[in-house]
């Protein structure tokens, strides 16, 4: 049976890909640049990769994801919306995907470095999600 601590994590977790997933659906219409078009659906399968497995762990462990609210959605869409209108350039996108990735990053390796308090199957969940981010982050910089 997981702590409140590990169910957090294991949600936090999901949170971060769901989001991640999310924004990327919103940019990729408005994304031109061919490159940065195939290196965000690559990411969008990355992420859906990631929660697929989230997803499977919390049903193991009798877990309801938790999905970021309608309200916050609704924000998130409106804000990608309005700073593709002004900019749409490859720059602009990859530096708003590359904030949103380090935000990921840092938020799990708050997780990670408090990985004593983690469930080993929790921990490992989210290590794998922080080091295909870290990826990303790195793959992101050359749209710059």
């Amino acid at each position: 049976m997981l702590n409140d601590y590990n169910i957090k994590a294991v949600n936090d977790a999901y949170k971060n890909a769901h989001i991640a997933m999310q924004s990327i659906s919103d940019l990729l219409p408005d994304v031109k640049d061919e490159g940065l078009k195939k290196e965000l659906a690559a990411e969008f399968k990355g992420y859906k990769t990631h929660i697929n497995d989230i997803s499977i762990f919390m049903q193991e462990n009798e877990l309801e994801p938790k999905d970021i609210n309608a309200f916050k959605k609704t924000i998130m869409k409106g804000s990608i919306k309005m700073k593709t209108l002004f900019n749409g350039s490859k720059n602009n996108i990859a530096d708003m995907m590359l904030k949103g990735t380090v935000m990921g990053i840092n938020e799990l390796s708050q997780m990670t470095n408090e990985s004593e308090n983690l469930d080993g199957e929790v921990a490992t969940l989210i290590s794998e999600l922080l080091k295909t981010e870290e990826s990303y982050e790195k793959r992101l910089r050359k749209f710059l």
